[in-house]
């Protein structure tokens, strides 16, 4: 089979999972959630990485009210190391009132993603949030993660990630501190059981 027809590997919606041997920062111990993958590269966020800052916090340094107390003590996670300067918002998909699911997001810049979440870039989604609306489930990082074409593939190859298909509940329901070991269990696999060497011997 010759490269042009072999099959693209498409990761999208799936957790890629640290193994030990990656330790470099701040992708060691990390869980990230893979919003797109295709044959041009890949951008996903990680998910268990808190910031020092709370989204109480970032709402005042933007400037909004913050009309969600089910969320004030939520963190700010460590989404990646390119634009930490730029919010993203990963959330459950909303749809507009009387449209169809398969329409447009509600939101101005807002990345569907198969498996029932989008990613929103747009300030749109805080202001929804600071009127007490908005997406019920959130995960708000600063800065995402990326890599451009076959460099996954490689990273792969070279056993630094280990690969499962997404669970809403590890994002959104279990708490930061174990979400690396839960997202392993996805595999049946405990964190025990990595050895840092595995793929070099």
């Amino acid at each position: 089979m010759t490269a042009e027809t072999a099959p693209s590997m498409d990761l999208t919606h799936h957790f890629l999972i640290a193994m030990p041997g990656l330790e470099e920062a701040p992708f060691a111990r990390s869980v990230v959630y893979l919003c797109e993958h295709s044959p041009r590269g890949a951008l996903g966020l990680i998910i268990n990485k808190p910031s020092d800052i709370n989204l109480k916090k970032l709402f005042d340094k933007v400037d909004l009210a913050f009309g969600r107390s089910d969320l004030s003590e939520a963190p700010v996670f460590q989404g990646g190391p390119v634009q930490t300067e730029r919010g993203f918002v990963l959330h459950e998909a909303m749809v507009a009132e009387g449209a169809e699911a398969s329409d447009t997001s509600v939101y101005a810049s807002t990345m569907t993603i198969p498996g029932g979440l989008e990613m929103t870039t747009s300030k749109d989604v805080l202001e929804a949030m600071s009127s007490g609306a908005g997406p019920k489930r959130v995960l708000v990082t600063l800065g995402y993660s990326s890599w451009g074409e076959g460099q996954l593939e490689s990273e792969l190859a070279e056993n630094s990630w280990l690969t499962v298909g997404a669970d809403l509940s590890v994002i959104f329901d279990t708490p930061v501190a174990q979400r690396y070991d839960q997202a392993l269990k996805l595999l049946g696999l405990e964190s025990w059981m990595l050895s840092p060497d595995a793929g070099h011997a």
